[in-house]
C-alpha cells in the first residue's frame, strides 16, 4: 500500500531497501548526528491539509490577487495585458509539446525543432535582421547577452546604456558586466527619450554597443536611425531591445541601422502571470552569428531529399570547450515560444498591424482624457506607443491612487519615483487593445475624483 499518493513507495519498499544497506529503520540512517544537534518535537508548521483542503485553500491565496481576469489593467511596466487568442492555449497544451525539454536528440524531436525554426524566422521578420537563435530567458537577459557579445566582437570593455531602458534590464546587465570587468555608463534622457548630446559626448573608442529600449520604458519613441549613426561613427554597434507587437507599426529596427535586436516576446500571447514566465528573442547580423548565445536550429534535408531541422551553431559551454563558449546559457523558452509562433500565425501581418494600431489609437484617446483633469499633465511631448508618463497634481499619493483604482476594479499605473527619483509623483499608464472606451472613461473619472478628494 502506497502511504503517499504520489511517491511510489510501499513500506515493503523501504523495509527492503533498509534491509540491503543493513539498517534496521529510517531513524537509524541519522545516527551519525550528535543527539543533541537533531530538532526535537514538531516543527512549527500549519498542520497537513488532504488534497481537497490544500486546493481550497490555495484557491482562497489565489483570490486575493488583483488578476487581470477581474480587474480592468493600466498597469505596463514591462509586462501588458493583451487578448491571448484561445488557440494558443489548445496547441500548447498538447502533450507532446509541454513536456518536452531541449531537443538533444534531432532525429525524435523534430515536431518541437520545426516550431522552434518557425519562431526564429518570424522574429527575424519582425527585426529585420538575417538570423535569431532558439529563444532566451527573457527581455531582460536577451539585452545582457547582447552586451557581451557586442564586448567580445569588438573587442572593447565599455557598454553605453540608455536610463530609458527597463531599469530592471539594466540591473540585469550590470550583473553580467561585472563577471565579465565591462564598464557600464548610463546616459540620461531628455524629453522622455535618451538624450543625444549626452549620448554623442559619452561614447569613446572604447564603446563596444550603445544599448537602446523602443518604445523604451517611458513609452517613447526613439530616433533609432540617429542614435545607430553616433554609434558606428565610434565603430560602435546598436543594440536595440524592441516590443515585438509595436513593430506591427514601426520600421523594422534592423533597417534603421540595429546590429542586434532583443527582447521580450510576452506581448505575442503569453500571459503577464505575476512577472513571467516570459519568453526573449535575439536577433542579429549575419556577421555575428557565430558569436550568438544559445543556440539555432537549421533546416536542411536528410539522405532522401527529405526535409529535416538540427540543432547548430552551438556555441555554449556543454558543446565546446568552456572557455570558447559565448554564453552559459542552458536552455530556451521553447514552450512559450511556441505560444508565440501561434499568436504570430494567427494574426498574421494584417492582424499584428490592427492589434498595434488599436494601441496606439487607444493610448492616444487615453492620455487626452487623462491630461484634461485639472492639475494632470503629460510630462512628455515626445511620441509614444501604448504607453505615457502623467505628471500628477503635487502631494498626490500614488499608493494611495493605486488602492483608489484597486477599489473600483481597475490596476492603476506604475509609480515611476520607484525607479526614477527625479519622477516622483509621476504615473507610468499603459493602454492595450483590450481597454474598452468605458472602461477608459470610468478609470479617468475614479483618477479625477481620487486627485480631488485630496
Amino acid at each position: 500500500m502506497l502511504k503517499h499518493r504520489y511517491l511510489p513507495l510501499t513500506e515493503q519498499d523501504q523495509m527492503e531497501m533498509l534491509a540491503t544497506i543493513g539498517a534496521s529503520s529510517v531513524q537509524e540512517l541519522f545516527k551519525d548526528i550528535p543527539e543533541g544537534t537533531r530538532f526535537q518535537g514538531e516543527l512549527p508548521v500549519s498542520p497537513r491539509l488532504d488534497e481537497y483542503a490544500l486546493t481550497r485553500h490555495l484557491s482562497a491565496l489565489a483570490g486575493r490577487n488583483a488578476d487581470t481576469d477581474r480587474f480592468a489593467s493600466f498597469l505596463g511596466a514591462g509586462l501588458y495585458d493583451h487578448h491571448i487568442p484561445s488557440v494558443i492555449q489548445h496547441v500548447v497544451s498538447r502533450s507532446e509539446f509541454y513536456t518536452a525539454y531541449t531537443p538533444y536528440q534531432p532525429e525524435i524531436s523534430q515536431g518541437e525543432l520545426q516550431a522552434i525554426f518557425e519562431f526564429q524566422s518570424y522574429i527575424c521578420e519582425l527585426t529585420g535582421l538575417k538570423v535569431a537563435n532558439a529563444s532566451m530567458y527573457d527581455g531582460a537577459t536577451a539585452m545582457a547577452e547582447a552586451g557581451n557579445l557586442a564586448a567580445a566582437a569588438t573587442k572593447r570593455k565599455q557598454l553605453i546604456v540608455s536610463r530609458t531602458v527597463h531599469p530592471e534590464a539594466r540591473e540585469v546587465l550590470a550583473t553580467y558586466a561585472h563577471g565579465l570587468n565591462l564598464e557600464i555608463v548610463e546616459v540620461g534622457w531628455e524629453q522622455g527619450v535618451t538624450d543625444r548630446e549626452a549620448l554623442a559626448a559619452a561614447i569613446t573608442k572604447d564603446t563596444a554597443a550603445v544599448l537602446i529600449q523602443n518604445p523604451n520604458f517611458f513609452g517613447s519613441l526613439e530616433d533609432l536611425r540617429a542614435i545607430g549613426e553616433l554609434a558606428h561613427a565610434h565603430g560602435s554597434l546598436l543594440v536595440v531591445s524592441s516590443n515585438p507587437l509595436a513593430l506591427g507599426l514601426l520600421e523594422a529596427p534592423g533597417k534603421l541601422g540595429a546590429d542586434i535586436v532583443v527582447g521580450d516576446a510576452q506581448p505575442l500571447g503569453l500571459a503577464p502571470s505575476f512577472g513571467g514566465p516570459t519568453c526573449g528573442f535575439f536577433a542579429v547580423s549575419e556577421a555575428h552569428m557565430r558569436r550568438m548565445p544559445g543556440r539555432i536550429v537549421g533546416q536542411t534535408t536528410d539522405r532522401n531529399g527529405k526535409r529535416g531541422f538540427v540543432l547548430t551553431l552551438q556555441a555554449r559551454e556543454q558543446h565546446i570547450r568552456r572557455e570558447k563558449a559565448t554564453s552559459n546559457i542552458c536552455s530556451n523558452q521553447a514552450l512559450l515560444a511556441l505560444a508565440a509562433s501561434v499568436y504570430l500565425s494567427v494574426m498574421g501581418k494584417q492582424g499584428m498591424a490592427e492589434v498595434a494600431e488599436l494601441n496606439l489609437q487607444k493610448s492616444h484617446y487615453a492620455k487626452q482624457l487623462f491630461t484634461a483633469i485639472p492639475g494632470v499633465s503629460a510630462a512628455f511631448a515626445s511620441p509614444f506607443f501604448n504607453e505615457f508618463v502623467l505628471r500628477l497634481p503635487e502631494g498626490t499619493n500614488p499608493l494611495q491612487l493605486q488602492r483608489d483604482f484597486l477599489a473600483a476594479g481597475f490596476i492603476g499605473g506604475y509609480d515611476l519615483g520607484r525607479s526614477y527619483p527625479e519622477l516622483t509623483g509621476h504615473l507610468l499608464i499603459a493602454v492595450t487593445e483590450k481597454r474598452s472606451k468605458a472602461e477608459i472613461d470610468q478609470f479617468a473619472r475614479v483618477l479625477e475624483e481620487s486627485i480631488c478628494s485630496k
